[in-house]
């Protein structure tokens, strides 16, 4: 049976402890390999953080968006408002800037986020949103049904 839950939440970092609770507890019923439910929740923890630190670097008072579906695969959708330009721009800087100190807290962590979710995501995705300013970081694992 497939089931989709959706959080929204403020963009304040308490909230992330949340979110991968909720990500962790429906990959674990959704299927996911035990093996593979620590990646789950550093990813979704770093997807949610990314999009958290975007929304304060840009003063956005939107809800950070957060979608977990299990289908065929356990698929987890982060959702920030922030222009996309903010999104992409600091993953084309070389490592020797990004330790730059004159860069933010906030601009480091959106910088380094995607290097730490491709180690943790096989199958991620991020693209601009559909409608509006924003991105989507779309990560995906295999299930197992029994």
């Amino acid at each position: 049976m497939m089931a989709t839950v959706r959080l929204s939440f403020s963009p304040a970092p308490v909230h992330v402890r949340t979110a991968r609770l909720v990500g962790v507890a429906v990959a674990r019923r959704a299927g996911v390999a035990e093996e593979l439910l620590d990646e789950v929740r550093l990813a979704i923890g770093e997807a949610c953080t990314r999009a958290v630190a975007l929304h304060n670097q840009y003063n956005l008072p939107d809800l950070v968006m957060v979608e977990m579906a299990d289908a065929d695969s356990y698929t987890v959708r982060v959702i920030d408002r922030a222009p996309i330009e903010a999104s992409i721009g600091l993953t084309k800087l070389p490592p020797d800037e990004l330790a730059d100190e004159s860069l933010t807290d906030e601009a480091l962590t959106t910088g380094v986020g995607f290097a730490l979710l491709a180690g943790f995501v096989d199958d991620l995705q991020v693209r601009p949103v559909e409608e509006g300013a924003g991105t989507e970081v779309r990560m995906v694992w295999p299930v197992h049904r029994r």
